[in-house]
Formats: C-alpha cells, sequence, structure tokens
C-alpha cells in the first residue's frame, strides 16, 4: 500500500495512506470527520470516467494512515496535504474538500497560495468560521462543540452512532439514499479512527478561514445541502460563497451532510462539470 511519511513522533512514523488512480489533470479529495478517503467511494469512478487522475488520501489519525498523539490543527494537517501535493508533483490539479476537509482547502491556497492549484470546491464544507464570537455572530454556540466533546468522551462508539444518523438524516432518508448497511460501514470507518483524533479534529473545526478564503482566486464551486444538520448552510456554505468573488454556488434540496453519497449522482455531475 502507498505511504507518504509526513513526520516522527518519538519511535514511529507517521505515515500517510493515499491512493492514486487514473491520468489527466489531478484532483485531490480530501474527506471529512470521523471517515476516511473510503467516503470518496461514489466519485472516484465518476471522475476517472471523466478522465482526471483521482487522488484520494486518509487524514493523519484516521483510516489507514498512522495515528500520532500531536498534529490535529489545520497549520498542520494543510502542511500533510502539501507533502502529498509535493511528493506527487502534482500540477494544475484540483482540491476538493468534504465537511472538514474544506479547511484543509481553504487553508492551503490561503498558507501556500495557487502556484499548483487550478481549482477549488467545498462540498458541505466547514468555512468560513463556524464559532459565534462578537465578529461571527452567525456563527454556532460552544457550547454546542463542547457537548460534542464531552459526548466522545463519555462513550464514543455510541456518540458516533447517533452523529451518522444524523449525518445522513437517515430518519428521513432510510430506504430512499441511504441503507443501513452504509451507516454501519461508516461507523466501522469512524470507530476505527484514533480516540485522540476524533476528540483534538473537534477544536480544529473552530479555526477562523475569512481570511484564507479572501486569498482564493481560482474557479471555485460550493455544494451544499439544505437539510444538512451537521454544518448548516446558512452557517457555511451561503458565506462561503459569498466570500468568494465568483464562485458557483448548488444547493441540493433536501441534501443532509453526507450528501456525496446520499445525493452523489447529482454531487458528481456537478463536479465533474465543473472540473471540465
Amino acid at each position: 500500500m502507498p505511504y507518504i511519511n509526513v513526520g516522527q513522533e518519538n519511535s514511529g512514523p507517521i505515515d500517510l495512506y493515499y491512493e492514486d488512480h487514473g491520468a489527466g489533470r489531478p484532483v485531490v479529495l480530501i474527506h471529512g470527520w470521523p471517515l476516511s478517503g473510503a467516503s470518496w467511494e461514489k466519485q472516484v469512478p465518476a471522475l476517472l470516467a471523466a478522465g482526471h487522475r483521482v487522488i484520494t488520501y486518509d487524514r493523519r489519525g484516521f483510516g489507514q494512515s498512522s495515528k500520532p498523539t500531536t498534529g490535529y490543527d489545520y497549520d498542520t494537517l494543510t502542511a500533510d496535504l502539501h507533502q502529498i501535493i509535493t511528493k506527487l508533483d502534482l500540477r494544475q490539479c484540483a482540491l476538493a474538500g468534504f465537511s472538514m476537509g474544506g479547511g484543509e482547502v481553504a487553508r492551503y491556497i490561503g498558507k501556500y497560495g495557487t502556484e499548483r492549484v487550478s481549482h477549488a470546491a467545498f462540498l458541505a464544507a466547514i468555512p468560513p468560521f463556524l464559532l459565534k464570537t462578537a465578529d461571527n455572530a452567525d456563527g454556532v454556540d460552544n457550547s454546542v462543540f463542547d457537548g460534542i466533546k464531552q459526548g466522545l468522551t463519555a462513550d464514543r462508539p455510541a456518540f458516533l452512532a447517533q452523529f451518522l444518523q444524523n449525518f445522513y438524516n437517515v430518519d428521513v432518508l432510510r430506504g430512499k439514499s441511504i441503507s443501513d448497511e452504509v451507516v454501519r460501514l461508516s461507523w466501522l470507518i469512524a470507530a476505527g479512527a484514533s480516540p485522540t483524533a476524533t476528540l483534538d479534529c473537534v477544536s480544529a473545526w473552530l479555526t477562523d478561514f475569512r481570511g484564507d478564503l479572501a486569498r482564493i482566486t481560482v474557479p471555485t464551486l460550493v455544494i451544499h445541502g439544505d437539510a444538512d444538520r451537521i454544518v448548516p448552510f446558512a452557517v457555511s456554505g451561503k458565506r462561503t460563497h459569498e466570500a468568494i468573488a465568483g464562485s458557483r454556488l448548488v444547493v441540493i434540496e433536501g441534501g443532509p451532510h453526507g450528501l456525496n453519497w446520499t445525493h452523489g449522482e447529482r454531487v458528481n455531475q456537478e463536479l465533474v462539470a465543473f472540473l471540465g
């Protein structure tokens, strides 16, 4: 299996698992919390069929990557992404981030610029700034994130099971666009992640990406569901679209947070058309 080394913790290397398929303009798919690169299962074939080189990877602490106890801040996570891009010598690549992965897209361009980046896509993503503060009155109260941390600390597997019900809006979409088996698969991936990473990434969600979005000048696509219970459209996708001049906004009616599965065909159509 292919890995890229991004550091060391004591006696153990920090290696990121990645997959690199196809040929053509590269697309890097950055997964959300608490899943892995496997969550792009519906997008990879469509992008390959459209003639793209497709790279997925597991964020440190998740999936098949190493599980260190440090580095779960966006500067470090974006440095990991930069190592993937440079070691694979990707140029004119598109960065597509789902949920937490949208933070890496924003911070990457904010920190490293667009020398190697041709397009940016945000899917149900957390930018520009989730936390409610004096200068961000539309954000989410910090007590919500404290509650998530408490739930993870008390019983991580049980918390993840409940979280995934709202991730896919299972009460509404079960038997239509989501199956119990997909939810179970997602739980298995999430439960296999590092407990430390799963907890520490919650604090990373509170990163302010407003300055990063201001630096995005490449063509940008924003896809969000209007029924997202995890990252509400009004505080994220809507504001990201408004912050990036010329960006294209696609609002998927009835789309939950995990719309890359439940509405995979629509997401694929929009991504392929945008990248084409």
